[in-house]
C-alpha cells in the first residue's frame, strides 16, 4: 500500500501541471450560452477567429499566457451557464495576473478591443477560488513545454510577422495586427513604435533580435516595390538601385541601408539612441528571400502559415536576419558575443570589454595552411607549403575488392547521419587567438591547431576509406591536419612526429551554445512530426517514412534546421565572390570576427573521423565493410530491404554500442535510400558514388547536413 508521502508527491506532481481546459464541444456551447461571437472572444484573447475555432473543434490548445485567461473564463462561464440537467462541474480555477493597460494609438495594431478585454469579458462572471497550483492537463508534453516558455513582455506579439497586400500583419500563434503602412518608411516606424514585435536576447551580454517584418508579393507591390527583382546577376547580388523611389524615400526619411541595399534581406536602420536599437529586418517573398533548398515549400504558403514556420524557427533557433546560413553563423554570435561589460579598475566605471569564450571583435588571420589560396597572407607571403584538406568523405571502394558473398546480397541499403556536423560540433576546443608558429612540437591531442605530419606509414584496410583523407586514399607524405585527424591516428597506435604546427594560445569550445540549441530544435521538430527518442527502431524508420506528410510546415523548419547547420559552418571558410575578384584581394568576409576556416577544419575533421571509427568499429562488429561513403552517407550491402537487417544488435534487442545506430538525435543514423546490390555495383562500375543517389530519383546527398 502506497505510503502518505508517496500520494502527496503523486498528487503534487498532478498539480504542477498546466490548467486543463473542458472538452472541446463543451468550450463551444459556453461560448454560444453568454452570447458571444467567436470574433468578440477572439479579439478578448487577442488571437484570431481561426484560431478560437480550432480551439472549439480541438484541431489546436492555446498557449501560455492565453491559457490561463481562456481557461478562467471558461470556468467563470461554466458556474453560470452548468449543462443542462447536471450541476455545474469544471475544473479547477487557475489564477491569472491582470497585466497593466498598455495604452496604444488610433493607428497602432487591432488585435483586441480594449487593452483590458478578458478581464471585463469575465466580469459578469462569480470569482472563483484561486488554489495556489494548478490541476492537470491532457496536452502532450512538447505542447506543455512551449506554454511554459513566458513571453517578453517588451514584444507581446512575437519576434516577427508576415504582412499581406490587405495590411493585415500575421504573428506567431495567430496574431494578426492591423498595419496602416502605406510605404516602407512608415511601415519600418509602425514596426519600431507600435507593432510590439521583437525578440530577447539569446545571451546576457548580447543583443535583442531586431524584430522581422516579411512581405508578401502583393504587400511588397503596396508599398512601392516591384513585385519580382530581376537582374542579370547573381541572384544573391540583386538589389534596387540607389534612385528607385523607395530607396531615395528611405533616404529622405534619414532611415539608412546596411551595405547590402535593398534587396531580398534589407536591414533598415539609425543609429541606436543610447540602449535603444532602431532596426528592421524586412525579407520579401517574391524576391526569393527563402531559398527553396533551405525552406521548401514555404514561398508559396498563406501568409499565416509562412508566419508559423519563421515563427517556430525564430523561437527555436533565431529571428532570421537571412539566408540560413547567415543565421546560423549570426546564431554563433548571439550565443557568444564577443564583449560584455566590467569594470574599469582605474575609474570604476562600466565599459565594454572581451567576453572570455567568444571570438572577439576584431578579425583574425589564418596560418597560411588554414588559409584559402587567394588569401592574402598566402599570396602576400608566396606560401607554397600547402594547405588543410579537412573536407567531407567522398570515397567509393574499388569494385575489385567486392567479394562474392557481397555481390550476391540483395539490397544496398544508404545510412544517413543526423546533423552529423552538429554532433562534431559537441564538446569541441577550437582556438581562439591568432596562431603562433612551432617546428617540431611534440603532439598533444589537447591542442587545438594546425599540423603538419607524415602519416604515409599509417596501413589500412584497403576495404576502409583512409581517415586522414577526404578521397579515402593513403597520404603519401607529409601533410597539415587538425588536431583531431593527428589524435586518430595515435588513437590507432602509430607514432606521430609533427614537422611543425601552427596552434593557439587561447581555445575554448565556443561551439557548445550553437550545438545545444540547435539540438534542441532538431529533437524537438522531429517530436511534432512524430519523430520520439521512446520508438522502438521499427516504429523510427516508420515514423521518419512519413513524418514530412505529418505537417508540411514543420518539415520546412526541420529542413531550415539543417540547412542552418551546414550553411553556418560553411560561412566559417567564406571565398570571394563575383567575376572582378582578383587573387591578394581582401573580400568583405575576412572583415568579421567569425571569418575562422580553422574552425571549419576542427568540425569537419572531427565529423570525418567520427565516420572512420564507426566503420571501422562496423567491421569489428558485423564484418561488413562499406560500398561507398559521402560526407555522412554510408552504404553498406545488405541481406534484407532494411537497416535492421544489418547493423549490430546485443542479445538483448539493444544496439551494440559503437557502431552505426538509428535514432533521431545529432549523430544517430536514419534510413536514406534503398536499392538493390545490381544498382549499386553498376555505379561502382562506372566510377560514380551509390551514396549520392541511393535516395532515388537520381537525388544528389545535401552534403555536410
Amino acid at each position: 500500500m502506497a505510503s502518505e508521502e508517496e500520494l502527496f508527491a503523486s498528487v503534487d506532481a498532478l498539480l504542477e501541471e498546466e490548467p486543463q481546459l473542458p472538452p472541446p464541444a463543451e468550450r463551444a456551447r459556453l461560448r454560444e450560452a453568454a452570447g458571444i461571437t467567436q470574433a468578440r472572444l477572439a479579439a478578448a484573447l487577442k488571437t484570431t477567429t481561426q484560431s478560437v475555432k480550432n480551439y472549439e473543434n480541438g484541431r489546436t490548445e492555446p498557449k501560455e499566457p492565453r491559457l490561463s485567461a481562456y481557461q478562467r473564463l471558461l470556468t467563470g462561464w461554466a458556474a453560470r451557464f452548468p449543462a443542462h440537467g447536471t450541476p455545474a462541474a469544471v475544473p479547477a480555477p487557475v489564477s491569472v495576473s491582470r497585466p497593466e493597460p498598455v495604452p496604444q494609438t488610433s493607428s497602432g495594431p487591432a488585435v483586441t478591443e480594449t487593452p483590458t478585454a478578458v478581464e471585463r469579458a469575465v466580469q459578469a462572471a462569480p470569482e472563483p477560488e484561486r488554489p495556489s497550483t494548478r490541476p492537470p492537463t491532457s496536452r502532450p508534453p512538447a505542447m506543455r513545454k512551449a506554454a511554459r516558455a513566458a513571453a517578453d513582455p517588451r514584444f507581446p506579439h512575437g519576434p516577427l510577422a508576415v504582412l499581406d497586400g490587405d495590411g493585415c500583419a500575421h504573428g506567431i500563434d495567430g496574431i494578426m495586427l492591423d498595419c496602416p503602412a502605406a510605404t516602407v518608411v512608415e511601415l519600418v516606424e509602425w514596426t519600431l513604435k507600435e507593432s510590439g514585435l521583437g525578440a530577447a536576447k539569446l545571451n546576457r551580454h548580447g543583443k535583442d533580435a531586431d524584430p522581422l517584418i516579411v512581405l508578401t508579393a502583393a504587400a511588397a507591390v503596396k508599398l512601392g516595390l516591384p513585385e519580382r527583382l530581376e537582374g542579370h546577376e547573381q541572384r544573391r547580388s540583386l538589389r534596387l538601385p540607389e534612385d528607385h523611389p523607395v530607396v531615395k524615400h528611405v533616404a529622405r526619411a534619414r532611415w539608412q541601408l546596411t551595405q547590402r541595399g535593398f534587396g531580398p534581406w534589407a536591414r533598415i536602420y539609425r543609429k541606436a539612441q543610447g540602449r535603444e536599437r532602431q532596426c528592421v529586418q524586412l525579407a520579401i517573398l517574391s524576391w526569393d528571400a527563402l531559398d527553396e533548398r533551405s525552406w521548401p515549400g514555404v514561398a508559396d504558403m498563406e501568409a499565416a502559415d509562412v508566419a508559423r514556420v519563421l515563427g517556430v524557427y525564430a523561437t527555436r533557433v533565431i529571428t532570421p536576419r537571412g539566408s540560413t546560413a547567415v543565421s546560423g553563423l549570426e546564431l554563433m554570435t548571439a550565443l557568444r558575443p564577443p564583449t560584455k561589460a566590467v569594470q574599469d579598475p582605474a575609474s570604476g566605471n562600466w565599459v565594454s570589454g572581451h567576453n572570455p569564450g567568444s571570438l572577439g571583435t576584431e578579425p583574425v588571420d589564418p596560418a597560411p595552411p588554414e588559409a584559402t589560396p587567394e588569401h592574402p597572407v598566402v599570396v602576400n607571403s608566396g606560401w607554397r607549403g600547402g594547405f588543410l584538406d579537412e573536407e567531407a568523405y567522398q570515397w567509393v571502394r574499388d569494385v575489385s575488392l567486392l567479394t562474392d558473398e557481397e555481390c550476391t546480397l540483395p539490397f544496398a541499403i544508404g545510412l544517413d547521419l543526423n546533423t552529423a556536423f552538429l554532433a562534431a560540433a559537441a564538446r569541441l576546443t577550437v582556438g581562439l587567438s591568432a596562431p603562433d608558429h612551432f617546428h617540431a612540437p611534440q603532439f598533444n591531442p589537447k591542442i587545438p591547431g594546425s599540423w603538419r605530419v607524415d602519416l604515409s606509414h599509417v596501413e589500412g584496410d584497403p576495404r576502409l576509406p583512409s581517415p586522414f583523407t577526404p578521397d579515402g586514399t593513403r597520404p603519401t607524405g607529409p601533410a597539415w591536419y587538425q588536431t583531431h585527424t593527428v589524435a586518430y591516428a595515435q588513437e590507432l597506435g602509430y607514432n606521430v612526429q609533427p614537422i611543425e604546427a601552427y596552434l593557439r594560445r587561447e581555445s575554448g569550445a565556443y561551439l557548445d551554445p550553437w550545438h545545444d540549441r540547435l539540438k534542441t530544435a532538431y529533437v524537438d521538430t522531429l517530436a511534432d512530426l512524430g519523430v520520439t527518442k521512446d520508438l522502438s527502431d521499427a516504429e523510427f524508420l516508420a515514423a521518419m517514412e512519413r513524418h514530412k506528410d505529418v505537417d508540411p510546415a514543420m518539415a520546412a523548419v526541420l529542413a531550415a534546421i539543417k540547412a542552418t547547420v551546414k550553411g553556418g559552418i560553411g560561412k566559417l571558410r567564406e571565398r570571394p565572390q563575383g567575376k572582378h575578384y582578383k587573387n591578394g584581394e581582401r573580400w568583405p568576409a575576412l572583415e568579421r570576427p567569425t571569418w575562422a576556416p580553422w574552425i571549419r577544419a576542427a568540425v569537419i575533421s572531427k565529423a570525418r573521423v567520427n565516420m572512420h571509427r564507426k566503420l571501422n568499429n562496423m567491421v569489428k562488429l558485423t564484418g561488413l565493410y562499406p560500398l561507398a561513403v559521402l560526407s555522412d552517407c554510408v552504404v553498406y550491402p545488405s541481406p534484407g530491404d532494411s537497416p535492421l537487417a544489418f547493423l549490430p544488435y546485443a542479445a538483448s534487442g539493444k544496439p551494440q554500442p559503437g557502431g552505426f545506430r538509428l535514432g533521431p538525435t545529432p549523430g544517430l543514423a536514419k534510413l536514406e535510400g534503398v536499392q538493390t546490390m545490381l544498382w549499386a555495383v553498376g555505379l561502382m562500375e562506372q566510377g560514380l558514388n551509390p551514396a549520392r543517389h541511393i535516395k532515388g530519383g537520381d537525388a544528389v546527398l545535401d552534403e555536410g547536413e
